[in-house]
Order: C-alpha cells, then structure tokens, then sequence
C-alpha cells in the first residue's frame, strides 16, 4: 500500500484531458463579475479553462464554437434571454452538456422548472466554492461513465478512491509509479496510450526521463500481475503505437485449477 499525489478527482480531470486532447473548458454564465470571478478562481484552482459569458445570447454564441465540460448558469442576466431561456435552447438543439444552474432564486417552482428543463444540478447562492467543485465532479464524473471509484477488469480491481489494487482478492505491491501506469490504462481501457502520455501523466511535464522507461515500468507491471495470477496478462503492447489494457487474457500454461488456488476465500 502507497500513498499516490492524484486523488481521484484529478485523476478524473487528467482523463478528460487525454479523451479531449486538452484541459477540459467550463462555461460560466453569470452577468455580476465578482460572483463569476469567485467561480472562476474555484474551477481554474482545479485545472479546468474558465470560459465566460455575461450573457444568453454571449453564452449561446460561445457553445457554436466550443465543447465544454459543463456549464454554470445563472439564471437572472442582464439581456433579453434569461437562464431559463438558455437552458431551453441548449436542450432544444439536443446538446448534452452538464449545465449546473447557478441562482440567487431559491423558490423551489424554480429548482422544479429547471431540472425539468434538462438542468444536472441546481444550487443556490451564496454558495461554497468547495460544494461547487464537487458537483462539477460528481456530475462530470457521471456523465463520463465513471460514478465508481472502483474499476474492475476481470479478478483485476483498481480502487481509484483508496489508491490501491487487488488481484482475486489480493493486495498488489506497486511503486507509485508503476500504480500511475495501471491506474491510468484501466481508466482509459481499451484506448491505446501513447509513451508520451504516460510520462506526461507521472512527471507533469517536469525532468521527463527518456520514453524507453516506460518500457521498464510496463515489464515490472507485466510480471508482477502474472506472478499474483498464474501468468495472466492484461496489458497489450500496440507496436508503434503504445500500450493498451484489454480484458484478463491467460497464459497457455493458466490452468482453472491453477486461478482457482489463487482466489481469496
């Protein structure tokens, strides 16, 4: 067991980085510029690109353009199209993105109207800023695919929340590095990671070492899982390509008999 520097909201953000090739952009809605200042500063602490609109109509022009991860609107702004009508015209064109209302109106005819409108989320002013960013999560992370902390691929689980792995039932013994790894090809499962996003992801950019290490990190994941599980392998080189976490794929010399005895219980 090992302490990791990502939690898993983070980790969260980082995979929405890597599915979009960039930081993930919030739209925020909202006409009074000391409030869209605080949000501000609350969503940017967190890594995200802080988009403003001061209003509907502003806001309506900037989802032509560009994707957002979610959006925080305000109801009352200061032109011609409210809140409530933005909320109604993004829903109309089908668009599904994460719209979190942001509102002093607190009447709950109000909170009704816009969840029934096809908001996520609803929070009344004044609010925490650490509330707001758990929402942001809660209602990403939901809308993403990942509303556990706990990924499973076959006898192979990674506990994102508890920074720790287990394999039929037993706990792994993993370098924090060698977890990053893991962690961030169960995540993205199925996808082929590139070295250089494996790096990006474990130093940040910082005093990268050569990419020929993530050789090494890979070659230790890969025995350490086959000596906990009879030689079954998980992880599928893509040459030229990188790296990719696919469904338990036992060894020829795996036996049933030989698994079983591994099991926990």
């Amino acid at each position: 067991m090992f302490e990791c520097v990502w939690d898993s909201d983070s980790i969260l953000n980082i995979e929405l980085q890597l599915k979009w090739g960039r930081k993930v952009r919030l739209l925020i809605v909202e006409d009074e510029l000391g409030i869209a200042k605080r949000i501000e500063s609350a969503c940017t602490s967190e890594g995200f690109i802080c988009h403003m609109a001061e209003s509907g109509s502003e806001a309506l022009e900037m989802l032509k353009v560009y994707d957002y991860g979610a959006i925080i609107l305000d109801l009352i702004l200061s032109d011609g199209i409210d809140g409530f009508e933005v909320l109604s015209r993004i829903r109309a064109i089908k668009n599904t993105t994460p719209i979190i209302v942001l509102s002093g109106l607190n009447a709950t005819d109000d909170k009704v109207k816009c969840l029934t409108m096809g908001a996520d989320d609803y929070i009344t002013k004044p609010f925490s800023k650490t509330e707001l960013k758990a929402r942001i999560y809660a209602i990403i992370r939901r809308t993403s695919g990942h509303s556990s902390s706990v990924i499973t691929i076959g006898p192979l689980e990674i506990n994102v929340r508890q920074r720790c792995v287990r394999i039929f039932g037993n706990d792994m013994n993993l370098t924090s590095k060698e977890y990053a790894i893991l962690e961030l090809l169960a995540i993205k499962k199925g996808s082929v990671l590139a070295k250089e996003t494996f790096l990006n992801h474990i130093y940040g950019g910082m005093d990268e070492p050569e990419l020929k290490i993530v050789d090494v990190f890979i070659c230790k994941l890969r025995r350490k899982i086959a000596e906990m599980s009879g030689g079954m392998n998980f992880i599928e080189t893509i040459w030229g390509r990188g790296y990719t976490l696919r469904d338990c794929c036992e060894d020829e010399n795996t036996s049933a008999d030989k698994v079983d005895k591994l099991k926990v219980g």
